[in-house]
């Protein structure tokens, strides 16, 4: 009697788990709705990714060491970078203790989103032409660049950071430091 109880109350509290899963897919897709249905707005240059200044920064000088002679400053810079780009790849993911559900509705969410997305692009004739002659593509190229740069320079200052025996986050996570 106590399992039968016990697999009802699991059940019931699945199904409020993907209930509410669902609400946040679709608190996602109300929320992310504008940004898609306005994608155009990129095509003909009027609305633009803003790049991060670590990013531009990366992308003058990828090397650059100045103020950078300690462990602390080498983590601080690394933190930033992280703070624009996402986590690196030596970094574990989040284990945020998400349901399956969550997960699934986060997909769907986006999936709805990109659906968006490309149905408002696509109506624009001549696309490419249009976002090379209003710069969109120009700029694009740009955003990748910096991202490249930042991420080439954040692998350059862990790769320091490990030569001067820091720890994470100035090295990659799995370094350990020599006493």
């Amino acid at each position: 009697m106590k399992r039968l109880l016990l697999a009802v109350s699991l059940v019931a509290l699945s199904g409020c788990n993907a209930g509410r899963s669902a609400m946040g897919g679709a608190e996602q897709v109300g929320a992310g709705f504008a940004a898609a249905a306005t994608a155009p707005l990129e095509d003909f240059n009027l609305r633009r990714q803003m790049i991060p200044t670590v990013l531009l920064q990366a992308e003058a000088n990828p090397y650059d060491l100045r103020n950078l002679n300690q462990c602390t400053t080498i983590g601080a810079e690394v933190a930033r970078l992280d703070e624009a780009l996402g986590p690196d790849t030596d970094e574990p993911p989040r284990q945020d203790g998400s349901y399956l559900s969550e997960r699934a509705a986060d997909a769907a969410a986006k999936a709805a989103l990109n659906a968006i997305r490309d149905t408002t692009t696509d109506f624009i004739p001549g696309r490419n032409w249009i976002r090379r002659l209003s710069g969109a593509e120009q700029h694009s190229k740009h955003v990748q660049s910096a991202i490249q740069s930042g991420r080439m320079r954040r692998a350059f200052l862990k790769g320091m950071g490990m030569q001067r025996n820091c720890a994470p986050p100035a090295a990659p996570s799995w370094f350990r430091p020599h006493p």
